[in-house]
Formats: C-alpha cells, structure tokens, sequence
C-alpha cells in the first residue's frame, strides 16, 4: 500500500534526487516538481550557468522522474521569486543590513508554492531535501525542525520560518544522513553521474558569488548615487573612501580598500549618511541583540529569561543566552562575547537540537 501522496522538490542535484528514489523506495506515490526560480541570462555575471535553475539539471530530474516511472512537473514561478527574495535582497542592502535570501525564499516561496501545488494535485505531503529532521512534540502539539545527524551540512538555521502547516505537511528524508553516505545510496543505486556532483554554495541568483556586482547590475545608478561614502572609526575620525555603504557586511575585514597596521573590520553600517565604520575586532563584540518578525516553532511563547543556544549565523556554533519578550520583539541577552552581530541576518533559538524559533536580528547592544 502507498504511504501517501508526496509532492518532492527536485532540483537535479544530489540530495533531491536520492530524496526522491528514497521515498519512491518506501512506497509513497511520488510527484517530482522543478521550480524554476530565476533566469540566469538576465542576472549579468560572469559565471557559466549551473545550479537548480539550469536546463541541464532539470533535464537530470525529469530522467529520475522518467526512469522510475513518476510523474514530474516543471513549475516557473520566477515572478514570485523576484517580487519577494530579489528585490527583498537590494532593498536589504540599500537599508545597510545584510540579508538571508535563503530562508526568505523556504518560508515564503518554495513551501508556498510547493503547499499550492501539493493541494492542487491531491498531495498530502511534500519534501526537500535539505539536511535537517521533522519532528513533532506531543506536550506542546507542535512541529518543528531538529538539527541533522551530519552537522556539517545541516540545515536548520534556514528553516525556522516555517510555519505549523507548513512543518505538518513536511518530511525531511536526509536528516538522519551523512552526507556520505547519501553519495553512496546513489553510486549503489546506479547513478554515478549524480554521486559525483559538485555542491553549490553561491546564492541561486548571484551564480558568481558577487553580490556587489549584482546590486550595480540591477539598481540604476547605484554606483553614482553612493559614490564618495566615508570610513570612519568608532571615534567617528575619517579613515579614508570607499565606493558606497551598500558594498559592505559587518564583520568584513578584506577588500577595505586601505592598508592598516592591523587588522581592521566593518563593524557599523549608516547608510543615512553614507559612512562605514571600521574598528578593532574587539568592537565587533556584543552582548545582546533584538530580534523581530518572530517564528516559533517547538515552543509557542517565549517565557522570560529562558534559555537557548543562539545561532547568528548559517555556520555559526553558537551561543547560550537568555530570552526576554520586549514588545514585538525578542531581546537576547547572551552569556559570553559574541561577535559579528549583522542585522538582517537570521538569529535562530535551539534547545539542543531542536529549534525553537527564530527570526531577523534588528540591532545588537552592549550590556
């Protein structure tokens, strides 16, 4: 007997592939889904066209699809993706804050789409495969994201948007994988080519991995409109120019521009008056931070002055801390020195393993 209906987010790479083959294997009645996210001949750069997006990989999916006899679908729904996660990604950086196209794009593009389509075609379930586990806690009748058994690739951090319906429906295949041994299940299973796939690790629509060439191709007259930007240290005495406030990241100290006698680092970003401040890695710490636009997902409140690991970042190992309830907003207030606290970023709050929530870092504090 089939398991289910499940609609199965194929991209042509590996991890979706054996994700698909997996629960082919298992007895779901499998349908396999490409969703074309964005066209690589109108982004400007300079690298060859790869990735999800490619015609190559969605003819490596189709061919699974074909060979094991399931039905597949390509679905183009780069409208949706440009109107939120592009323009979200430029807007972001014109706002001086650094953001995470990724997590945008799971919680309010591809689970949507794929949930749209799912219903459409009577599918109860649908799956990806992104390396974390699905999990479900019975005291407070919630679902949520765990953190994968091979916490080199996992994937969590960039899941905690998810929404209740969104998990419900959701099955993470990979999550109790090495990646090795998900290389392996491909080569036994007969696809070598596919075992052998490079990873990659650039965001879908900067394909060259400059993002900085991507905001001057896409925003007319950027490069005239933040010419002439001012470095300036935590004093506020000038440093020196820069080409505009939109080019930097907090935390960043390579490709200033100007030679110090030690290492200097972006550790504040104005865009209202075009200056960058540079200071010593020591400034770059802090003790707390705000976060907005809140998901929760094991828990259904933060009670105050709980604890949670807290990550600031994707490969981030993170850190414990404490967390309050401040109007719309969660403040964290950590027990050790963090550094490099970006806003636009994604904080992401784990109980072990387990996410409890997370959301956008607003600004970060000194205690």
């Amino acid at each position: 007997m089939s398991k289910g209906k499940v609609l199965v987010a194929m991209s042509g790479g590996i991890d979706s592939t054996v994700t698909a083959i997996m629960l082919h294997k298992q007895g779901y009645e499998v349908i396999g889904i490409t969703m074309k996210t964005w066209d690589y001949a109108t982004s400007g750069g300079s690298k060859k066209e790869t990735g999800c997006c490619s015609l190559d990989s969605i003819n490596d999916a189709r061919a699974i699809a074909v060979e094991l006899g399931f039905p597949h679908y390509i679905v183009d729904i780069r409208p949706e993706f440009g109107g939120a996660v592009i323009n979200n990604f430029i807007e972001e950086y014109l706002a001086g804050r650094t953001p995470n196209p990724c997590v945008l794009c799971n919680t309010h593009i591809k689970w949507e789409a794929l949930l749209k389509r799912a219903d459409d075609m009577g599918c109860e379930f649908i799956a990806t495969g992104h390396y974390a586990k699905h999990n479900y806690s019975a005291e407070h009748d919630r679902y949520f994201v765990t953190a994968a058994v091979d916490q080199r690739k996992d994937q969590s951090y960039v899941l905690w948007g998810l929404s209740q319906e969104s998990l419900k429906r959701s099955i993470f295949p990979l999550g109790p994988f090495e990646k090795s041994e998900i290389r392996q299940m491909a080569h036994d299973w007969g696809y070598e080519e596919i075992a052998k796939k490079a990873e990659s690790f650039e965001i879908c629509f900067v394909p060259d991995n400059d993002y900085r060439g991507f905001l001057k191709r896409n925003v007319d007259g950027l490069q005239e409109e933040v010419a002439g930007g001012t470095f300036v240290d935590v004093e506020g005495n000038i440093l020196g120019q820069h080409e505009g406030y939109p080019f930097f990241t907090i935390g960043q100290r390579k490709g200033l521009g100007l030679a110090f006698g030690e290492p200097m680092y972006v550790t504040e970003i104005r865009p209202e008056t075009n200056t960058v401040v540079l200071g010593k890695e020591k400034e770059l710490v802090r003790k707390g931070m705000y976060v907005h636009n809140v998901t929760l997902q094991k828990i259904g409140e933060i009670e105050d002055g709980m604890e949670a690991l807290v990550k600031v970042r994707y490969k981030d190992k993170g850190a414990m801390a404490k967390l309050y309830k401040e109007d719309s907003m969660v403040r964290v207030e950590f027990y050790t020195d963090v550094k490099g606290i970006a806003p636009g970023q994604s904080a992401v709050f784990y109980d072990g393993d387990d996410v409890l929530g997370g959301g956008n870092i607003h600004s970060s504090f000194h205690l």
